[in-house]
């Protein structure tokens, strides 16, 4: 199972939120591009990073950061304000890995279908962000009415292979993540799902790991020291 240590920027710095609420910006560490340094070194080979203005506003402000980061050498899939053919290029352009499409892939499922289509399943993930089991955009702002497990159903219809799941009140929250809407997920898609929110300790990414979820994104929980990085990249095997 991989593990994916994740960076949220806001005005240029690395912050969490809780339940993606912005009016709990909260800033956890100074230097993105140290911190990146910080989970190569513990082993981590992938980064998960949101530009979180871009996912509010839909106007990435951190460009220049994410070029940094992705300098240190991780895999990087970034996600936040990618809502069009040109923002994947210039996203890629920075050297990004994977570009994450959220809210663009509720309303605009065309740019998805031709995501895929130039780039290729790899290289794009779908990110479905779900409160009380209904999708949600814009920043976890809008609620789009849609069932979680439906809206995953029509993304690997049309191709998508990389699902990242959050569920919105977990996130930040270190309670633990949604065990039991990662179990329907996982029974009823065949993609690569990441799970994203909640992640408390190293004994969660066992539980996910013995569920059959293929990766975890870790945030909080590393920030705040109650996830020993290193350890669970080793007990996740292969990164």
């Amino acid at each position: 199972m991989l593990i994916i240590p994740a960076i949220d920027l806001k005005d240029g710095k690395v912050v969490r939120l809780l339940k993606g609420d912005f009016n709990t910006v909260q800033q956890v560490a100074d230097d993105p591009v140290a911190t990146a340094k910080a989970f190569y070194e513990a082993g981590a080979r992938y980064l998960h990073v949101v530009d979180l203005d871009g996912s509010k506003d839909g106007v990435r402000k951190n460009t220049e950061l994410v070029k940094a980061v992705v300098q240190v050498g991780l895999k990087t899939e970034l996600g936040g304000g990618i809502r069009s053919m040109k923002d994947l290029e210039e996203v890629f352009a920075l050297g990004v890995w994977r570009a994450v499409i959220g809210s663009a892939a509720v309303s605009d499922p065309d740019l998805v279908r031709a995501a895929l289509e130039k780039y290729g399943p790899e290289r794009i993930a779908v990110g479905v962000d779900a409160k009380d089991g209904l999708v949600r955009t814009a920043g976890w702002v809008k609620e789009s009415g849609e069932n979680y497990l439906d809206f995953a159903r029509q993304m690997e219809q049309l191709g998508v292979k990389n699902i990242i799941f959050t569920d919105i009140d977990t996130d930040g929250m270190q309670s633990g993540p949604s065990f039991a809407r990662l179990q329907f997920l996982r029974d009823q898609i065949g993609c690569f799902i990441i799970a994203a929110g909640g992640v408390s300790c190293n004994a969660d990414l066992q539980a996910l790991k013995r569920m059959g979820i293929e990766a975890v994104i870790v945030g909080k929980s590393w920030y705040t020291g109650a996830l020993d990085l290193a350890q669970a990249i080793a007990e996740g095997g292969p990164q």
